[in-house]
């Protein structure tokens, strides 16, 4: 039998100019879509950047953190991402949802309100003590990094 997570509630304050809430498009989805809250068109030119607007503000349960990644499919067809991979909204944040997309892509490209820009998933957070040490345990790996386990 597969365990299930219990679900946690997500506090959402939707905002005046809000184009639509965060959701799941699949049972089996991990991600909510969300969706651009722009007033007028985005005009996003071969390497600019823009902060987008979700038009939602949201209150994370303690211990969680939601992670903004890029839509797989506006990646891979139209080159646009985000500016730092992945974004992170703290559990203390109340400031509006924003995602920072960049167009990698050589062609321009226009972001429509209401286009589903990004997606959020909300995580656990563990929180580490820190300790100094004079030595590391050995592993095989050792320091060996940036491709040093090959390709295959």
């Amino acid at each position: 039998m597969i365990e299930t997570k219990e679900k946690i509630t997500l506090k959402i304050q939707k905002l005046a100019h809000c184009a639509g809430l965060p959701e799941y498009k699949t049972e089996g989805a991990a991600g909510m879509d969300l969706v651009a809250s722009n007033d007028e068109d985005i005009v996003l030119k071969p390497l600019e950047r823009f902060l987008v607007p979700t038009g939602i503000k949201i209150e994370l349960p303690k211990n969680y953190e939601a992670q903004i990644r890029p839509r797989s499919g506006l990646s891979i067809k139209h080159g646009i991402s985000l500016i730092n991979c992945v974004g992170t909204i703290d559990e203390d944040y109340r400031g509006e949802v924003k995602v920072g997309l960049v167009n990698l892509s050589n062609d321009t490209y226009i972001i429509k309100r209401g286009e589903r820009i990004a997606q959020m998933i909300i995580a656990s957070v563990t929180k580490a003590n820190i300790e100094i040490v004079e030595e590391l345990s050995e592993t095989q790996r050792g320091e060996g990094g940036f491709g040093s386990t090959g390709k295959n």
